[in-house]
């Protein structure tokens, strides 16, 4: 009965959305009051929510257009579900900016199916990446998606595996002259951000552990889940399902290798993970099965939320 709220895309699920979204924002925002009383923080903060409605409408609108979900309101919820695992995301600017710029690469690399416009849609993935990493150093390695989508699509154009490398030197021309105007050193701005950790010992207490064992949990089961059914999806889709998981793997390697290393960084996977999810439930020939596995991820992530307060 849950799940079949979403099921639809309407003005009322949107709606609906946006109103869970600013309830559960609201609510982790309250936890800390002192932005209250300052018009900047305000603004900060309103930005913030912004940030993560278009990040959230942007994955729902990938996959929708992309045939890699049906017309409903799944991938939306779902994206919030899975946000909702780790609330500190909702603080985090730079890293959120960072998705949506990936969000951005990646709706272009997923049309490279349409065979047009290919050399735009490639320059402007790369550009978009490539901006992300001015705020997460390490999103650059989307760069792969980028390279993966050429072998699959154009790699017989020799100047499409140059692409990248000339939106490499837009983007590095417009932050010479961004550091060199507000005096940025770019070497210790290069040598903080470049640094690697690959220990993941930073939870600070056992629910942020066991959020993160139940988010590694549900992010395997809707994972395995597309290799076990991807034979059987149409095979039009079939390529984009394929980029879909490999964005979330190299989110979690991203994730693995940063430094100053928090669960935050794991919102490079969630847009990819919301659209398996959601392709998982409606791949689902029972309701039964589809109200289960629905509710199942709802209490975990409200669990996960509320523990964390």
């Amino acid at each position: 009965m849950i799940a079949s709220v979403f099921k639809k895309s309407t003005p009322l699920n949107y709606a609906l959305t946006v109103f869970l979204v600013l309830f559960f924002f609201f609510i982790y925002q309250i936890q800390d009051t002192s932005w209250v009383a300052s018009g900047v923080l305000l603004l900060k903060k309103a930005f913030t929510f912004l940030v993560v409605l278009a990040s959230i409408f942007l994955t729902s609108f990938i996959g929708k257009r992309n045939g890699l979900t049906k017309n409903s309101s799944y991938t939306a919820i779902f994206f919030l579900l899975l946000l909702l695992f780790f609330p500190t995301i909702l603080n985090n600017l730079n890293i959120l900016l960072a998705n949506f710029f990936i969000l951005l690469a990646l709706r272009r690399l997923i049309s490279l199916q349409s065979m047009k416009a290919s050399k735009e849609k490639i320059f402007d993935a790369s550009l978009w990446i490539f901006v992300a990493s001015l705020f997460s150093f390490w999103s650059i390695l989307f760069l792969i998606l980028v390279f993966i989508s050429v072998i699959f699509h154009v790699s017989r154009d020799y100047t499409n595996w140059v692409l990248p490398f000339i939106a490499f030197i837009a983007v590095a021309i417009f932050f010479a002259f961004f550091t060199s105007f507000f005096g940025i050193n770019i070497l210790d701005y290069w040598h903080q951000n470049t640094q690697i950790d690959i220990a993941i010992d930073y939870f600070t207490n056992t629910n942020q552990n066991i959020a993160f064992s139940i988010y590694v949990s549900v992010a395997l089961f809707f994972v395995f889940s597309m290799f076990i059914t991807l034979s059987h999806r149409p095979s039009i889709t079939q390529t984009s399902y394929k980029k879909i998981v490999a964005s979330f793997f190299i989110g979690v390697i991203v994730f693995v290798l940063s430094a100053n290393k928090s669960s935050d960084f794991l919102l490079l996977t969630i847009a990819p993970l919301a659209i398996l999810a959601s392709a998982h439930l409606e791949y689902l020939q029972t309701k039964f099965k589809q109200e289960m596995v629905f509710i199942a991820v709802v209490l975990c992530s409200l669990f996960s939320f509320v523990s964390q307060l």
